[in-house]
């Protein structure tokens, strides 16, 4: 069902709940449960520079990483948020080493398991730099009567029934998709609520933007150098080199790509032979999101929403965006 730009996301959700007449609205609750939580972590971002919540935790994460205040702050916000309502029966968190059950509310079993990277890019905060939350939903495959297993988490990314990102930069949007194509929502802080105003997002199918953090050159495959070298050359089509643009912040990076049109590369290194990116925090999601879009998600050799999880915390190589980009990398990553 179309809406036009200025409908809030509450006025979305329920909207396209009733173009599905078996719909139920668990799923629209959890996405409910999902921006009021948002709100409560980007006023936390806003006033960062003025509250204790910048710096490190000086403890380290699951990942083996140096956890900041403000990692272990938004983790802590989507959890309650989550676990308040009924529709969740687990989490799984990048900040988290298993995963967490939730007890049902109102003896309801929870339908759906939420992954989530509560806060990407949190190192950056401290300079001022976008960052966001990514996150993930499926339904469970576990009997209802139970908690929430392992193999409830562990699901291909083909199987995600929704998958988005709220982004906390210049204005704080969130970005979600159930399917049916791509869907952005600013938030009007003298409000307290998302409005729509990217309405059906569609990546340009060319664009002119590559992404990767050429710092690694010297560890990334030949293919991916040669890639590299391609977009760095008079183009054909464009008559002038690519433009690099890379933040470093993945969810600022994937957004621009989005809008503009571009590839996102983080591909094997030396010391990460296996990727860098979370498969089932990061790199499944914003998979899910570029194909509704119109682009393409790969790991190099297999479409990033085929790959069968093994461990919760596993790692990818990762490759997002325009399908013309995409086609011509996985060509060069054919003949290296």
């Amino acid at each position: 069902m179309e809406c036009v730009a200025g409908t809030t996301l509450g006025e979305f959700i329920i909207r396209q709940q009733s173009a599905f007449p078996d719909a139920t609205g668990e799923l629209s609750t959890l996405l409910s449960s999902l921006q009021r939580a948002a709100r409560v972590v980007n006023r936390e971002i806003n006033r960062a520079g003025i509250s204790d919540v910048l710096g490190s935790m000086e403890q380290l994460n699951v990942q083996g990483e140096e956890q900041q205040k403000l990692d272990w702050f938004a983790n802590e916000r989507f959890k309650e948020a989550l676990a308040a309502r009924g529709e969740v029966c687990g989490l799984a968190s990048e900040e988290e080493e298993g995963f967490v059950s939730f007890s049902p509310v109102n003896t309801r079993p929870g339908k759906y398991v939420v992954l989530i990277d509560p806060l990407d890019g949190s190192s950056n905060i401290d300079v001022n730099i976008s960052i966001g939350t990514i996150f993930s939903i499926y339904r469970r495959v576990s009997p209802l009567d139970g908690p929430a297993q392992l193999e409830d988490f562990l699901q291909p990314g083909c199987k995600q029934v929704a998958a988005g990102y709220i982004i906390y930069g210049s204005s704080t949007m969130l970005v979600y998709s159930t399917g049916q194509g791509v869907n952005g929502f600013t938030l009007d802080p003298s409000l307290g609520s998302f409005f729509l105003s990217h309405p059906n997002m569609r990546i340009p199918e060319r664009g002119r933007i590559y992404s990767i953090n050429e710092g690694n050159y010297q560890d990334f495959p030949t293919g991916v150098k040669r890639f590299i070298k391609h977009c760095q050359e008079d183009s054909p089509e464009q008559g002038r080199p690519y433009s690099s643009r890379y933040i470093g912040s993945l969810v600022a990076d994937f957004h621009r790509n989005l809008i503009k049109g571009g590839i996102y590369l983080y591909p094997p290194g030396t010391n990460l032979p296996d990727g860098k990116l979370r498969l089932l925090y990061e790199a499944n999601p914003l998979a899910f999101l570029m194909e509704q879009a119109g682009g393409l998600a790969t790991d190099g050799s297999t479409p990033l929403l085929q790959l069968q999880p093994r461990t919760l915390h596993q790692r990818t190589p990762c490759y997002l965006g325009s399908r013309y980009l995409m086609l011509q990398l996985m060509k060069t990553l054919v003949e290296a």
